[in-house]
């Protein structure tokens, strides 16, 4: 049987650090055992590009939210005008979405209460959503319990400890694991993914940023997810099949991706059984 393919839940392959070699990049990403795509449309500007490159290319699909540094943009007309971003059909997420007090580009009570008034519109949309957060975890999580858990989502980059870990599965969210968890001093998330279940689990690159080692310093892209899988095989002591199969079962099922996991609790999916143009 072919090896599980791997998706990467979390990237930015619309920008235009890729706009020389896009289509050269999602080949490599396909070569190298990634079948699947989520582009993070950030920012009205990136609701576009990223449901445009949805659209145009098969196995990727889209998200659209308002990034918390853009959160003084918030306003009725441009939560109608992300309602409506949310309508296209390759859109499967609303993000990303959150706090960032590292920035400090919106006030915080702003940026509080932008946060709140999108995970509630996921919720009335039935979809799940994206987390940002950067140097405001605590305020996540009380933003998160007074909307109202448990929550269909992920928090992006996960960068927290073991503590943190078990307060945002408590609420319902996923896990998402990227290059951060191959750098030298994050001991503190490793110990954290070494312990969550793995069923709560999802895979990223964020590209272009956050690249694993060895890439550091570079542009990171979807080709090194594997790098990703592997280490995080390697903490659970299990193979990097296994890691495939249940964090892409796990993508398939949080953002209602169009591939079929057959009955029972097995996934299906692998290179072979995906063709390019299905999606």
């Amino acid at each position: 049987m072919d090896e599980p393919i791997l998706i990467d839940t979390h990237c930015h392959l619309d920008l235009e650090v890729f706009d020389a070699d896009r289509q050269a990049v999602i080949a490599r990403a396909r070569s190298a055992g990634v079948g699947a795509f989520l582009v993070i449309g950030f920012a009205p500007e990136r609701w576009r590009t990223a449901t445009a490159l949805a659209e145009s290319t098969p196995g990727v699909f889209a998200t659209v939210g308002l990034h918390p540094t853009e959160a003084a943009r918030y306003d009725d007309e441009l939560e109608r005008a992300l309602l409506q971003a949310a309508g296209n059909p390759r859109v499967r997420a609303i993000g990303e979405i959150g706090l960032d007090y590292y920035w400090d580009t919106a006030p915080r009570e702003v940026q509080r209460e932008v946060f709140l008034r999108q995970v509630l519109l996921a919720k009335r949309l039935g979809f799940p959503f994206i987390v940002h957060q950067r140097d405001a975890a605590g305020d996540v999580i009380a933003v998160l319990r007074e909307a109202g858990p448990p929550h269909r989502g992920v928090m992006h980059c996960f960068t927290g400890d073991l503590a943190y870990a078990r307060a945002c599965l408590d609420l319902g969210m996923y896990l998402g694991v990227g290059g951060v968890v191959t750098y030298k001093r994050a001991d503190d998330v490793r110990e954290a993914l070494r312990w969550a279940p793995l069923d709560r689990l999802v895979l990223e690159t964020d590209s272009p940023y956050l690249p694993p080692v060895p890439y550091r310093g570079q542009r990171n892209e979807p080709a090194y997810l594997p790098i990703v899988a592997d280490k995080l095989a390697m903490l659970r002591g299990v193979s990097r099949e296994e890691v495939a199969r249940v964090t892409t079962e796990n993508a398939v099922r949080l953002f209602g991706l169009p591939f079929d996991l057959g009955e029972g609790t097995g996934v299906e999916i692998t290179a072979r059984s995906i063709e390019v143009g299905e999606l």
